[in-house]
């Protein structure tokens, strides 16, 4: 990690990140209107974006990753009772914020049987958990429609947003440190298992070894976790890291989607939310907006995006 190529290498993914940043004060983005509206959805799209990928990976055998293989034993039942109830509260929208706390506390209970680095490489499960809890579950929820949940308050949204991007991005970063960036070794190692040759750099008949194909690949997911993170740009980033995250799928099937499925989710809430001129600035802001924040304040979603 400390060799010289890979410290150049995180700093120009820093240094890129920043001139985003920098690009988006001139232009934010483009107003869609069309995914704009969907806007209210956006609780609804997170909840089945979880509640599928835990019951999925559960239906495997797994717990929040599938490098975490549920044991046959007392301690493997209670670990997948608690992310099944989870899932299935957060399917149905029923006490939606129950079944997010209990995601919220599969992480340290999960660090017990699996380990406190295995578990922050799933941190991204944390930032939609959250938000969930702070922007509430949604339309199209049992909650919703019993009327024990409303519309969320811009405020309420933008601690949402925050909560989200950086778990998520943090998650990004993590993997791509420990596992490629600290360890290219176990990077090569995988893709030997599965047959699959990504350095698409000797394909491209440029002189590039496995390990430095695999330290830019990793300095290219911290960029991307910075950017996320950063939440500057957000409809360019979210197109462009999508490609990556894509095509890995060919690759990897149906485990990956799984796996990946909670950051798709997240990446549909900043391209909604940063479609729209009064949600966009959420999506940037590096501290989370406060109750007195303006332009947030105590307004509410504007009329058209509750329609």
């Amino acid at each position: 990690l400390w060799e010289g190529r890979t410290l150049l290498l995180l700093a120009v993914a820093l240094a890129l990140a920043l001139l985003v940043r920098a690009v988006a004060i001139v232009r934010p983005g483009l107003d869609q209107r069309w995914l704009a509206r969907l806007a209210p959805w956006m609780p609804f799209a997170i909840r089945l974006h979880l509640g599928i990928a835990l019951a999925g990976l559960l239906s495997g055998g797994y717990y929040l990753a599938p490098a975490m293989e549920i044991g046959k034993n007392l301690v493997g039942w209670l670990l997948g009772i608690v992310v099944a109830v989870s899932a299935l509260l957060l399917l149905v929208g029923w006490h939606t914020k129950v079944g997010a706390w209990l995601l919220i506390a599969a992480g340290p209970l999960g660090m017990l049987e699996f380990g406190f680095e295995a578990i922050l490489h799933r941190v991204d499960l944390l930032g939609l958990a959250l938000f969930l809890v702070l922007a509430g579950p949604g339309r199209w929820s049992a909650d919703f429609e019993l009327g024990r949940a409303r519309e969320p308050g811009l405020a309420e949204v933008g601690r949402a947003i925050w909560a989200l991007k950086v778990a998520v991005g943090s998650a990004l970063i993590s993997v791509a440190v420990s596992e490629k960036l600290a360890n290219p070794e176990l990077a090569r190692r995988f893709t030997d298992e599965q047959g699959v040759d990504f350095n698409v750099g000797q394909a491209l008949g440029l002189p590039l070894a496995d390990t430095e194909f695999i330290r830019i690949a990793g300095a290219v997911e911290v960029l991307f976790g910075l950017l996320i993170i950063s939440g500057a740009l957000p409809q360019a980033i979210v197109l462009i890291a999508g490609v990556p995250f894509n095509l890995t799928l060919y690759f990897f099937g149906t485990n990956e989607l799984l796996g990946h499925l909670p950051v798709y989710g997240a990446m549909l809430v900043l391209l909604v939310y940063g479609s729209d001129p009064v949600l966009r600035p959420l999506c940037s802001k590096l501290v989370p907006p406060s109750a007195e924040a303006k332009p947030v304040g105590k307004r509410r979603m504007p009329r058209r995006l509750r329609s």
